[in-house]
């Protein structure tokens, strides 16, 4: 077991969640506010989405990114800043009849163009769901990540110098993690984030999770999360597998039974967990040296 791990803020994410619970941020300014407070409370990275201010719907807009990008850089907090590139792989069929064409909520662009936020910003991480699936219980949602759209997208953000950190969904995205490994598209040190607990996803069963933590890369920094009520129980879990923690309000709403949680609140608890079962929590600076980082000027 390594005894010492770092934490992850999830602190919006773009699902339908803003109805449910106050305390999720929409405008740039809540964003960034929210995951500073999630920096001050001990998460050594935040995972930025961003949504219309108008709406609360997820969006891509490079203009929204720079806003929450700026704001967290010219903070007080030092903290690791890791931006989405899963938005513009949403796919939506028009039923099982008539599948096409697509409906409503369907925004599927090139693979350039879903980096531009992260050419314009250079964060220091940026997401790579590393591949397609039906996503969500019900429905015709698909989220499209071709193999030809992820490997444009891998050596675009290797040549900007920023890390992909790989979103594996269940075991054959790990498959595509090694040929992106043996093909020089991602280099050492590899961050892989195993999502678990999703619907059409691999359940966050222990069996399930150790079996994925035993098809990585040798040598590969990973964490691990599940959502809902697992988001917590998986604190403890992910670092008993040998990894890292990822919380927040992307993921999980609350804190307790009928307990609406900040992300503040989330990253609070994971560091209560931890402490209590004797593993340090790595500041961002420590992050930065552990996945070789490049940290961007405010």
């Amino acid at each position: 077991m390594d005894f010492q791990a770092f934490i992850t803020c999830a602190v919006t994410g773009a699902g339908d969640t803003t109805t449910k619970s106050p305390h999720v941020p929409v405008t740039p300014l809540q964003i960034a506010g929210s995951a500073i407070d999630a920096a001050r409370a001990g998460a050594a990275i935040v995972h930025i989405h961003v949504r219309d201010p108008q709406t609360g719907v997820g969006a891509r807009g490079t203009d929204l990114y720079a806003e929450v990008v700026e704001r967290i850089r010219d903070a007080d907090v030092d903290v690791v800043v890791n931006l989405t590139a899963g938005m513009g792989g949403d796919l939506v069929f028009g039923g099982d009849e008539q599948p096409l064409p697509p409906v409503g909520g369907t925004d599927l662009v090139g693979a350039t163009e879903r980096l531009d936020h992260v050419r314009a910003l250079l964060p220091e991480i940026c997401t790579l769901d590393c591949g397609t699936m039906n996503f969500a219980s019900g429905g015709d949602y698909v989220m499209v990540n071709t193999p030809a759209a992820l490997r444009s997208m891998a050596a675009q953000v290797k040549e900007l110098g920023v890390r992909p950190e790989l979103e594996v969904f269940d075991t054959g995205h790990l498959v595509f993690v090694k040929e992106l490994l043996a093909d020089g598209l991602i280099e050492d040190p590899v961050l892989v984030q195993l999502c678990m607990g999703i619907a059409y996803g691999a359940p966050d069963d222990p069996a399930t999770l150790l079996s994925m933590v035993g098809l990585l890369p040798p040598g590969a920094v990973f964490s691990a999360f599940s959502i809902g009520r697992m988001q917590l129980p998986y604190v403890a879990m992910a670092v008993l597998a040998g990894g890292n923690v990822r919380v927040g309000l992307e993921d999980n709403l609350y804190s307790g039974p009928r307990q609406l949680a900040t992300n503040a609140d989330l990253v609070a608890r994971a560091v209560t967990i931890l402490e209590g079962m004797n593993v340090r929590v790595q500041s961002a600076p420590e992050v930065r040296e552990r996945l070789m980082l490049t940290k961007r000027a405010p």
